[in-house]
């Protein structure tokens, strides 16, 4: 007989409890209880608060995982419920866990990786940030080479087909994300491989201060690194000296195996301001475009994040968003974050209305030509029934309702005054007036009418 979903978190637990002090067990783990398992994905309960749960993935995801391997296998998903007011259990909420790396949480506490050290450090931070690593990168076509070409390196770091690996693309397209993913991946491997993610700004500001101070130092710790992640490397542009230093330590790690990654812009075809031996080396290895992200992921990003913020995003509002925002995942991510802050400060349910107030200053909108007959075609079409029947007299609930939602929404929307509805629909100036404040009283009040003159609004925006 298999173990119930209570008998396998117990396990779990008798694991974490071997692993660390009996304080730290009945502070973090001895009031979380399993609240189901299946298809590998696992749901516990916290009885505390995001901050609680957000500490105990920060300090403990190590042992958590390592547990949850051992009993439940690999692959698993992990999602918490706790609460926004610690004593309330009404305002529990669920939560994707965020999937930090643990591995770089632990080197996050070693020595900072210093140019400058007469004596290079056996250990050093990484410099990579824990929330980068694969498990959060949303698959796509528009990523799809480019990420299958990073987990390979990520994976055996030892196979130099991808070497030096040069990743480009506009803004906010996820290059920072994949790059330092396959660090990421390179260290939980190999904890003991030395990665270090960089800036070419900072790598410019290091070189700089090095000129002055002990430039054999500064070469040695670079050209210690076993995979060297540069990101924006089009910065050292119009930087001969910085360049010339680069050229350099790029030859050593070259020619003694060692893995380069850097991210641009642009192609190195399209770079100006470096030398043509820069150039040529940027070639030599492999070139992976990261796209603007497509519809199916742009809307996998944002179910993601709904998730891991614990937001029930209506499906209205997640289309909306996705149609508007097209360029940048960075983007998307910010209108998530803006979106759910304006939704708890003003204590309202996310909707489109909400989600355009927040986007207006921060995207650009489609921009689409609403009208009369849009507006009257779009809620026949939703409600099922024949346009030309809103213009009777009929008086049958259904269509009074339509006609109603018209009205209200050629208000809205074609911001058409109350006289020229009437002259459209062959009513008097009182019947639309009553008509308008009738469905504005009845949205207050009705969900369903919301949702249903929200997925009208969306389909006339989409």
């Amino acid at each position: 007989m298999s173990a119930t979903h209570q008998e396998l978190w117990a396990k779990c637990c008798e694991f974490i409890k071997d692993n660390i002090t009996p304080d730290q067990y009945d502070t973090w783990f001895r009031d979380i209880t399993s609240l189901s398992y299946a298809d590998k994905v696992l749901w516990l309960n916290v009885n505390s608060t995001h901050f609680f749960v957000e500490q105990l993935e920060h300090f403990h995801q190590r042992v958590l995982r390592a547990g949850i391997r051992k009993v439940y296998g690999d692959g698993v998903e992990l999602h918490f419920r706790y609460r926004i007011v610690a004593d309330d259990p009404s305002t529990a909420v669920s939560q994707k866990a965020a999937g930090l790396s643990p591995v770089i949480l632990e080197q996050a506490n070693a020595a900072p990786a210093n140019p400058f050290a007469p004596t290079v450090a056996r250990d050093f931070d990484p410099q990579l940030n824990p929330r980068y690593t694969f498990e959060n990168y949303c698959p796509g076509e528009s990523n799809r080479i480019a990420r299958s070409i990073g987990e390979a390196i990520g994976d055996n770091p030892a196979l130099k087909t991808f070497n030096p690996l040069f990743v480009f693309g506009p803004s906010g397209v996820g290059k920072t994300h994949l790059i330092q993913a396959i660090g990421i991946r390179i260290k939980e491997r190999n904890p003991k491989a030395r990665v270090l993610y960089t800036t070419a700004r900072l790598f410019q500001a290091q070189y700089t201060a090095a000129v002055s101070r002990n430039i054999n130092d500064f070469f040695h710790f670079y050209q210690s690194i076993d995979t060297l992640i540069v990101d924006d490397i089009q910065d050292l542009h119009n930087l001969a000296g910085t360049q010339n230093c680069f050229f350099h330590i790029f030859n050593h790690l070259f020619l003694h195996n060692k893995q380069i990654i850097m991210s641009s812009d642009c192609a190195p075809a399209q770079m100006e301001g470096f030398e043509a031996r820069m150039l040529t080396r940027f070639k030599a290895g492999m070139q992976v475009e990261l796209e603007a992200p497509d519809l199916e992921l742009r809307r996998e990003v944002l179910r993601l994040k709904s998730e891991q913020n614990g937001v029930d995003l209506p499906s209205d509002v997640a289309e909306f968003i996705v149609g508007n925002v097209t360029g940048s995942v960075r983007e998307l991510e910010g209108v998530m974050t803006s979106l759910l802050a304006h939704a708890t400060v003003l204590n309202r349910e996310i909707s489109i209305d909400l989600a355009r107030r927040v986007m207006a200053n921060s995207v650009k909108l489609r921009q689409h030509t609403v009208n009369f007959e849009v507006l009257a075609q779009a809620v026949a079409s939703y409600y099922k029934i024949t346009p030309d029947l809103l213009f009777t007299k009929t008086r049958r609930r259904e269509i009074s309702d339509a006609r109603q939602i018209v009205m209200y929404l050629a208000k809205k929307l074609a911001k058409m005054p109350v006289t020229a509805i009437g002259a459209k629909l062959d009513r008097k100036h009182a019947t639309v007036i009553y008509g308008i404040q009738t469905i504005e009283t009845r949205l207050a009040h009705e969900k369903k009418l919301r949702t249903e003159v929200s997925a009208i609004e969306n389909s006339i925006n989409a």
